[in-house]
């Protein structure tokens, strides 16, 4: 792959710069090379020699199935997807499985029509039976909050790609503390802690978006912050002000991707964690 020269700016420590100016980033190996440096890290984003997290394997049925709780909103109980819309607003096209209780990626992504702030989400995901092709070819999805931050979906079980772009990782960004991913086709969880960005009134961030994931009940990441929007290396993946990470309202939107593989997700809940010493 080949992208045009650009030059790719980041906020540090509240001061804009400048990153290395790309000139050719190309694909070598597992991932990329020529592609911008990730702040604070030595690493560039999709970098195919990054270490790749250690592999743990996961408890057998830690909370699959598991009741939502009273205070929150469900947002697919497997019989319809009366809680979604496509990409805009339209009513959302993914196939369900009201037998089985699940519904399929086809047709573009889904998003939910309603908007949190600072919340607790559990999915489950379970990525083709068939395993075909390797890397981001292979059960490719995504959970992305807002249309900005995404946690990857991917068959990463017993195959190797990035490690930033890896089942679990904070796409383009971070990988996960370890590959906790169970086989094809077996039902997985999600519980995702997400806690909104804030920008004082004068337009200043003053608090980064940060990420909890636990995958099967293993932590794969803990308060970890974004360093922007995730994206892909066409983009500027790591900006903290500017066209990738736009001032937004602390309500945001819950995304399921579509990438071209047919990966199935159910008992998908959200609820809004509050705040402390509030009745």
């Amino acid at each position: 792959m080949h992208i045009q020269r650009r030059i790719h700016r980041f906020v540090i420590g509240g001061v804009l710069t400048c990153a290395a100016v790309v000139c050719a980033a190309t694909q070598q190996g597992l991932g990329y090379k020529g592609t911008p440096q990730i702040p604070g890290t030595t690493w560039c984003v999709h970098d195919g020699d990054r270490p790749q997290p250690r592999v743990v394997e996961p408890g057998s049925t830690f909370s699959q199935g598991a009741p939502a709780p009273a205070d929150a909103v469900v947002l697919f109980d497997g019989k319809d997807l009366s809680h979604w819309t496509d990409s805009r607003g339209r009513p959302a096209a993914w196939r369900v499985n009201s037998d089985e209780l699940y519904m399929e990626s086809t047709r573009g992504s889904v998003r939910s029509k309603d908007k949190f702030a600072d919340f607790q989400l559990h999915l489950e995901f379970a990525t083709p039976s068939q395993a075909r092709g390797t890397g981001q070819a292979r059960g490719n999805s995504g959970v992305l909050i807002n249309g900005m931050y995404e946690i990857q979906v991917l068959d990463s079980y017993q195959d190797k790609t990035y490690p930033d772009g890896q089942c679990g990782a904070m796409y383009g960004q971070t990988p996960p503390l370890v590959n906790a991913c169970k086989a094809p086709g077996q039902w997985q969880t999600y519980d995702i802690i997400f806690e909104s960005p804030r920008w004082d009134a004068g337009g200043e961030l003053i608090k980064k978006a940060n990420v909890t994931v636990i995958q099967n009940g293993v932590v794969l990441h803990h308060k970890r912050d974004f360093l922007g929007a995730t994206d892909g290396i066409g983009g500027v993946p790591h900006t903290a002000l500017g066209a990738y990470l736009q001032q937004h309202a602390p309500e945001v939107f819950i995304e399921l991707q579509d990438h071209g593989n047919p990966v199935r997700y159910r008992n998908i809940w959200v609820r809004t964690l509050g705040d402390y010493d509030q009745t």
